[in-house]
């Protein structure tokens, strides 16, 4: 098929890892579809499973083409596989642990055939198990690469669906159909993603490269939210999200704003794993000391003097919260604590060391280690991905401004400082939110 013209043939691509229990209500599902209008097959990746997956699938359903791998090989490079194995010239990517409604795929078939010949991608529309809320119908980029579900776990009246047809920044890689074509000239999803923002990436790569992403929100799929990912914990994903964020801005920036951009990006996720180190780790306030305010090099007597003709400093009310907010009540109470014990002692002491006990300070700070190692090829990516570049990013960001989104420990802080605000370039159109208005907060 060439690009743009009208689909002969689909492939619907289903991975699954240890999911046999969501396979028998998914492939059910997909055994009751409505006639999308042309031929399609059905692949399943065996991803490595433990749980009977393949002799299952074999025995009850036949019909299908299934693929196995000894190993888990991930979402992005799994489905990579069952791409090249396809036979279809577009692709639907299904989630296991769904449930598409009868016409589900025809929906997507429709809609990618209606469409006009830039459209290389078409979104669905996932919803809760129960059909109540919603899962995906549009996504946000923030400006570091980040993504959010706009709307994700609001109730269907509420949530801001978009019309048919509409423009998206990305199609949701768990229910999507994209032109074989487009999708391999891309270069598919990024295999060192693993897991999570891989659609992100994608989509963003699509629309440099001169296509554009639609939504279809006929085509439905109802959706265990979490129920595979959960498999992996959630500081194992926390290392993902960190990382793949930080690659997709990194790779997809255009040259120019990239470097704009970067102080803002980096500074970003220091000061999350910084905020991490100190407050989720016993001693890691001392993180927060000066060394040379009272510590050490004989700095404790000119600290604790007043200046000529003055008396001894007045402890104060806003002191005295200046000091909480620096160093946070429980290492305020600490070092409190360990002066007056240095006081009878004679002399000052140093904080202890922070000891790290924290798993989500360790998946940040893996998330770093894996980028500083990766720089090279990291850098060859960026080199393919805007050597392909047709569309500016002045053009996609002014379809589809990147979000300001407080999320993380510390981001509120960060964010609000005017020292943070200058490294956000002007061209750089920015939407500003707050968690919940862009999503449902549990609790």
């Amino acid at each position: 098929m060439s690009a743009g013209s009208t689909p002969r043939r689909l492939s619907v691509a289903v991975l699954s890892w240890n999911g046999l229990h969501h396979l028998k209500t998914c492939l059910a599902a997909l055994a009751g579809q409505e006639d999308p209008g042309l031929p399609w097959e059905l692949l399943l990746l065996d991803n490595g499973s433990r749980d009977g997956t393949a002799a299952w699938v074999r025995a009850r359903h036949p019909a299908v083409r299934l693929i196995e791998s000894p190993v888990n090989l991930g979402f992005c490079a799994g489905n990579n596989r069952l791409v090249e194995a396809a036979t279809g010239d577009a692709v639907a990517f299904l989630n296991n642990d769904t449930r598409p409604e009868p016409g589900w795929l025809h929906g997507l078939a429709a809609a990618l055939r209606e469409a006009p010949p830039d459209v290389a991608a078409v979104s669905g529309q996932i919803v809760d198990w129960d059909a109540e809320r919603l899962d995906f119908a549009r996504g946000v980029m923030t400006f570091d690469g980040h993504a959010f579900q706009l709307d994700f776990r609001r109730p269907l009246a509420a949530a801001r669906i978009p019309a048919a047809g509409a423009e998206l920044p990305f199609a949701c890689g768990g229910n999507m159909l994209v032109r074989r074509e487009s999708f391999l000239a891309a270069g598919g999803f990024d295999p060192d993603y693993f897991a999570y923002l891989e659609d992100v990436d994608l989509g963003w790569r699509l629309w440099a490269g001169g296509e554009r992403v639609t939504f279809a929100p006929g085509a439905v799929a109802r959706h265990r939210s979490s129920a595979t990912s959960d498999l992996l914990g959630p500081f194992n994903r926390g290392f993902l999200f960190e990382r793949n964020a930080f690659l997709t801005a990194c790779k997809n920036y255009e040259e120019g704003l990239w470097q704009k951009v970067m102080p803002a990006v980096l500074m970003t996720l220091l000061a999350r794993t910084q905020t991490l180190l100190a407050e989720n780790n016993p001693g890691g306030g001392s993180l927060r000391v000066d060394p040379y305010a009272g510590w050490i090099a004989d700095t404790a007597a000119a600290a604790c003097e007043a200046p000529e003709g003055e008396g001894a400093p007045r402890l104060t009310p806003g002191r005295i919260a200046d000091r909480l907010a620096e160093l946070g009540p429980r290492e305020a109470l600490r070092r409190a604590w360990r002066r007056l014990a240095a006081a009878a002692r004679g002399r000052e002491e140093e904080p202890p060391a922070p000891t790290l006990t924290d798993e989500r300070t360790v998946a940040q700070l893996r998330a770093l280690n894996y980028l500083v190692g990766h720089l090279d090829a990291a850098a060859a990516k960026r080199r393919a991905v805007q050597a392909r570049r047709r569309r500016s990013d002045r053009e996609y960001f002014e379809r589809f401004p990147a979000y300001l989104v407080p999320t993380y420990p510390g981001d509120e802080h960060l964010f609000a400082r005017p020292g943070f605000r200058a490294w956000l370039p002007p061209e750089l159109p920015l939407v500003e939110a707050r968690l919940e208005e862009v999503m449902e907060r549990e609790g």
